[in-house]
């Protein structure tokens, strides 16, 4: 019972952003584009850092020479740790550059000192410009972004502006597609009501533009989690700085198209926002200045990972109580009830959010939003290790996440150099997946039928992300993907057709 009402306060939650989004439905508007020249517009550092993306970085470097900004107020700092033959890509195209006038310098460490963060810090030494943007290998900035997210620094007070995250492969999988709604959820309602109120939202790493000053002033880049992002933005937030988001402005990025590879992430990311909070969340619940409705998120959302081992538990436990004939609800009707209130607090809540969100395209995205659950489900063993890890201070090595250009959607990669192999947590999934079936035959001979869609549902979440992570795995002679559509190659059109703001 009290594993449920621990769960219930976390999804209570999202009914309350989802509430706090909608109110506070003035979106920041995006300003007219800001008519730069060179004596005028600011010296802007954009930072890429890179280790071992032969299939995306020239890509990403290619966008970035493509920004419509004077070139003679770019810096780009390219921090390349990689080992392979990422680096020869890098050095032929920043040749290039540099000779047409590009401010264009590859910055090579010893050593991977504190992975991604530790090269951060890097370049922040060398760093000229007044305003600092980073960029992952796997995202593509639009040619305007920089004269659009610039004029929101008018308030001195804005110290980050974070661009929502679009998705150039959205439609290749049922594993994108799962992604990108539950993506496009944090994005539009957590990210969204916590900039448009006083609420700490944090930095996602990629895709935004911090005032250098106030990167400095909350102590620069640290090494000590693996989500340096979010470790830095509370730590600015804490100094008085505002770190704002626009769900307008759009930065296209390439989902992870193998499981392994979205595990791997979704690891690192539990896993961070947990050693955030053996880091900071005491200093931030004694913060005198900080009123108690963001002391209470900042609380949620430095531990609301732990809902993965808690619905674990409550699996395992469930059909022992069904053969124990242990009185789950004490009346008949109550089962009903429960389900009912289950539904309101959650998938009913998404739904609306889903017929907001996207309108005319709300019944694409339900489909999506029950891939969705599929995904969250399976990852839910992967995501507990992830925190025990943390919680038992393991060592802490940032793994990226492989990416392989994927732009069309009949396109393969099984056969690419970075592809992964399942970790030992696919056995455990397998586990669950077997436990489900037999939780459904329990429920049944038991007379508690009720309980068997929802039992499915998660038994399902279990049994795909095995499967997907065992037949996608390093050296499967197996296809690597599930294709759905045509093949055909993704255009700027099939991405504004499933982005609702387009």
């Amino acid at each position: 019972m009290a594993i449920a009402w621990i769960m219930t306060v976390y999804t209570l939650n999202f009914n309350y952003l989802s509430y706090m989004s909608i109110r506070n439905s003035e979106t920041h508007k995006i300003k007219k584009k800001m008519n730069y020249n060179v004596k005028t517009c600011p010296l802007v550092t954009i930072q890429l850092p890179i280790y071992n993306e032969k299939y995306v970085a020239a890509r990403l470097i290619n966008a970035i020479c493509r920004l419509d900004f004077p070139k003679e107020r770019l810096e780009i700092q390219v921090l390349d740790d990689s080992d392979d033959e990422t680096s020869d890509i890098i050095g032929t195209l920043v040749d290039k550059y540099n000779k047409v006038g590009f401010s264009i310098t590859v910055f090579r460490r010893v050593n991977r000192s504190g992975y991604k963060a530790g090269a951060l810090k890097e370049g922040l030494k060398f760093a000229k410009g007044e305003f600092i943007a980073i960029f992952d290998a796997d995202f593509i900035p639009a040619s305007d972004f920089l004269r659009k997210a610039l004029s929101y620094f008018d308030d001195s007070k804005i110290g980050l502006v974070q661009a929502r995250w679009g998705h150039i492969n959205e439609m290749y999988s049922i594993l994108t597609k799962a992604q990108a709604v539950s993506l496009d959820f944090h994005f539009f309602i957590e990210q969204k009501a916590k900039s448009l109120t006083h609420l700490f939202m944090n930095f996602n790493g990629t895709a935004g533009i911090w005032r250098t000053i106030c990167i400095k002033d909350a102590g620069g880049w640290h090494t000590s989690t693996l989500v340096e992002d979010l470790d830095l933005s509370f730590r600015a937030q804490m100094k008085g700085w505002k770190c704002m988001f626009d769900e307008n402005l759009v930065v296209n990025a390439e989902l992870p198209v193998q499981m392994n590879a979205a595990k791997r992430q979704q690891f690192r990311w539990a896993k961070g926002s947990v050693q955030v909070a053996k880091k900071l969340l005491i200093i931030l619940l004694f913060h005198r200045k900080l009123p108690i409705d963001t002391k209470i998120q900042i609380f949620i959302q430095l531990t609301k990972h732990i809902i993965n081992p808690l619905f674990l538990i409550q699996f395992l436990i469930f059909p022992i109580l069904l053969l124990t004939n242990y009185q789950i609800y004490d009346t008949a009707w109550a089962p009903a009830v429960g389900l009912v209130i289950y539904l309101l607090m959650g998938p009913v809540t998404y739904m609306i959010m889903i017929r907001k969100i996207w309108r005319e395209n709300w019944r694409t995205k339900a489909l999506h939003y029950l891939f969705m659950i599929f995904y969250a489900t399976g990852i839910s063993i992967n995501n507990s290790v992830a925190i025990f890890d943390a919680l038992f201070g393991r060592r802490n090595e940032f793994l990226r996440t492989p990416k392989f250009g994927i732009m069309e959607k009949n396109q393969d990669w099984k056969n690419n150099k970075y592809v992964l192999p399942f970790t030992k947590t696919t056995l455990l999934e397998i586990f669950f997946g077997a436990y489900g079936c037999v939780t459904i035959a329990i429920s049944l001979l038991s007379g508690n039928p009720i309980f068997v869609p929802l039992i499915a549902l998660q038994t399902i979440g279990f049994i795909y992300v095995a499967y997907l992570s065992i037949i996608q795995s390093k050296n499967s002679d197996n296809k690597a993907s599930l294709y759905l559509g045509p093949s055909t190659k993704y255009s700027l059109q099939d991405v504004k057709a499933n982005d609702p703001l387009t």
